[in-house]
């Protein structure tokens, strides 16, 4: 989720400053037990022949292929892991485990989370950080630089960039143009006209759906939508949380409406349930940019049918600006105790910039400017959609920074308090407070002072 990541932002993640400070929180990388190398970091004995091990989620095994074909020369292994999907922390668990093995450590691992540079950029276990400094030469200043002003946000640490992102992950509203038009309503411009058209269409046509809550990203499509301060990382080891403020309030009863009527379902969009039940019955959808390639134009999912498909941008509350959340994106990291730097850096310039995957392969907007550029015309000159794909890169400016990137996973705290509470039948208006209470131990546990 893709989960990336990723100090002013233009596009593709949100709090810049919180973000800035949160990371600076963790620290930068620490020393090692091998030789001091000329990228910033202390780096093992080089061999330009060695092969390379790389991490990927299912979604990115193609990445891996397209590098495969492009670079027959270059030696690598691909193992398929989760990608930390929904907050599993499995990333840094298994690094965890490496660390203190001294040992087996991949040369790149991708992620589908944006907080993950919160650690790995700084020691553990009295080992030398897991992710190497980039900006110190590894991948070139150029290569940095062709990035869109800000996604490279959540990846920096102390000045210090850790990880370079893979697509950007801004939230708009996907809309069926056929189904609209045929049942005669209008694309919501506004939450409250959002809800109207989901107890409109529960007593008009049941079954239809125009959203739903049942993946762990749900806060960052819906919450940090809304504003609200359940993340607000306000410095290097604060975090303010208040989940009973109005903004919170509000999404939570339109949700409780909506699940309670059944056009927002509590059933993840990545289930062969939810695309038995719900294929070609998707009015609205408020979701990532990503959901383009993953959910509609995949015919493992949704499958929806050329020229249906159109993008609005996300909807406003009466009287505040459009803001929105952002789900993930997706963040590359090279170890630094990879034995072949120069293959691994190859990989991760590849896979996050070349247009062999970016343009030609990748479901989401690229965060690579260039690729992102090509990606936007090739996509539109399908004939695919019903729209213009111009609200997908607005609605990037509009990403609200009150959201940090901690070093604690809200999908993991969501997953885990909310999700289940839900498939009780309890409302969310009502979980607030204990949701609240969740994010506030989490946090604390991670060692930050909670407002």
């Amino acid at each position: 989720m893709g989960g990336i990541t990723r100090a002013s932002r233009a596009i593709g993640g949100a709090g810049a400053l919180a973000v800035a400070l949160a990371l600076a929180a963790c620290g930068g990388s620490g020393g090692g037990d091998t030789s001091a190398g000329s990228y910033g970091f202390p780096q093992a004995a080089q061999d330009d022949k060695a092969e390379i091990t790389v991490w990927v989620d299912a979604d990115r095994s193609g990445a891996a292929d397209a590098f495969k074909k492009a670079n027959p020369d270059v030696p690598i292994k691909v193992v398929t892991y989760d990608g930390s999907a929904n907050g599993s922390n499995s990333f840094r668990t298994k690094m965890q485990l490496f660390d203190r093995a001294g040992s087996g450590w991949p040369d790149v691992v991708f992620s589908s989370q944006n907080n993950d540079a919160a650690w790995a950029s700084q020691k553990s276990g009295g080992k030398q950080a897991f992710a190497a400094v980039l900006g110190g030469g590894l991948v070139p200043k150029a290569t940095l630089d062709g990035f869109t002003p800000g996604s490279l946000d959540p990846c920096t640490v102390e000045g210090k960039v850790y990880c370079l992102r893979n697509d950007l992950a801004q939230v708009v509203l996907w809309y069926n143009k056929d189904l609209l038009t045929k049942f005669g309503y209008a694309v919501p411009t506004t939450w409250e006209e959002y809800q109207a058209l989901g107890e409109k269409v529960a007593r008009e046509h049941p079954g239809y759906i125009v959203g739903t809550v049942g993946d762990a990203f749900a806060p960052e499509i819906y919450f940090w939508s809304s504003k609200c301060q359940a993340n607000g990382v306000t410095g290097p080891t604060s975090v303010t949380v208040d989940t009973g403020t109005t903004e919170c309030k509000r999404v939570a009863a339109m949700l409780d409406t909506l699940i309670k009527n059944g056009t927002t379902p509590n059933i993840s969009v990545f289930t062969p349930e939810f695309v038995k039940k719900y294929s070609g019955k998707v009015l609205v959808m408020p979701g990532p940019a990503w959901y383009a390639g993953a959910i509609f134009n995949n015919p493992q999912s949704l499958n929806v049918p050329k020229g249906q498909l159109g993008v609005a941008a996300p909807p406003a509350w009466q009287g505040d600006a459009a803001v929105t959340g952002n789900v993930g994106g997706g963040t590359w990291f090279i170890s630094s105790h990879s034995k072949n730097l120069k293959a691994a850096a190859k990989f991760a310039e590849f896979v996050t910039t070349a247009d062999d995957y970016q343009v030609n392969l990748a479901p989401g907007y690229p965060a690579f400017t260039a690729a992102s550029d090509k990606w936007v015309k090739k996509q539109e000159s399908s004939g695919y959609y019903a729209t213009d794909l111009q609200p997908i890169i607005k609605a990037g400016t509009e990403i609200w920074d009150g959201w940090g990137s901690g070093i604690f996973s809200q999908e993991a705290i969501w997953a885990k308090t909310m999700t289940p509470a839900v498939a009780d039948g309890k409302s969310l208006v009502d979980l607030l407070p204990e949701w609240g209470t969740a994010i506030k131990n989490q946090a604390q546990v991670n060692g930050y002072t909670v407002k």
